[in-house]
């Protein structure tokens, strides 16, 4: 369905889980666990893995926070894209990873909900990516005292929202873990 020609295939996006993102994010550990598992799962079945960083005032490159969890361990051979910004795509080289790829597809993990996966999925979206969001290998911290909904409401309404978004030629879609599957269902 996506509508880039010519890109049959999907990749699995692993988006900033670094230490200082995931510290105090609710089911840190599930959330982890389930991205490690669809990890795993991508690499037996030759599908890329493509790690995302992100680097700001608060996420110094190159310090503590700024280092992904050590529960997950990227291969040499498997990109990892850095950025400065929300959106994944937004002045970084992954639109060019995903390319020499054949990538139209992708499912997506990580942190931040209401930040930087809401930003990638929608900015894959709308560059011509069929999205799945792994609606239980995503998390985000607590905002409530700036007024943002609880953290598992944020994740619930994304997980909600995504599932049914559509436009021509492309789709999105909300599954769990266990039911991601790296072949799109109309086998294009």
């Amino acid at each position: 369905m996506t509508t880039l020609p010519d890109r049959p295939n999907t990749a699995l996006l692993v988006i900033d889980v670094q230490k200082g993102v995931m510290a105090g994010t609710p089911r840190r550990d599930s959330v982890i666990a389930n991205i490690g598992t669809l990890v795993d799962r991508a690499r037996e079945e030759d599908v890329p893995v493509v790690w995302v960083q992100h680097s700001d005032d608060q996420l110094k490159r190159g310090s503590e926070s700024w280092e992904y969890v050590p529960e997950l361990v990227r291969r040499d051979d498997e990109p990892l894209v850095h950025k400065l910004y929300g959106d994944s795509f937004e002045d970084t080289e992954l639109e060019t990873v995903l390319a020499e790829r054949g990538v139209g597809r992708l499912v997506v993990t990580g942190a931040q909900t209401d930040q930087c996966i809401r930003s990638t999925l929608h900015g894959a979206f709308v560059r011509g990516y069929d999205v799945t969001l792994v609606g239980d290998a995503h998390t985000t911290e607590d905002l409530t005292e700036y007024g943002a909904p609880s953290p598992e409401q944020v994740i619930a309404h994304t997980n909600l929202y995504w599932n049914w978004h559509s436009a021509p030629g492309r789709r999105g879609g909300t599954v769990g873990t266990a039911e991601v599957t790296f072949t799109p269902a109309d086998g294009g």
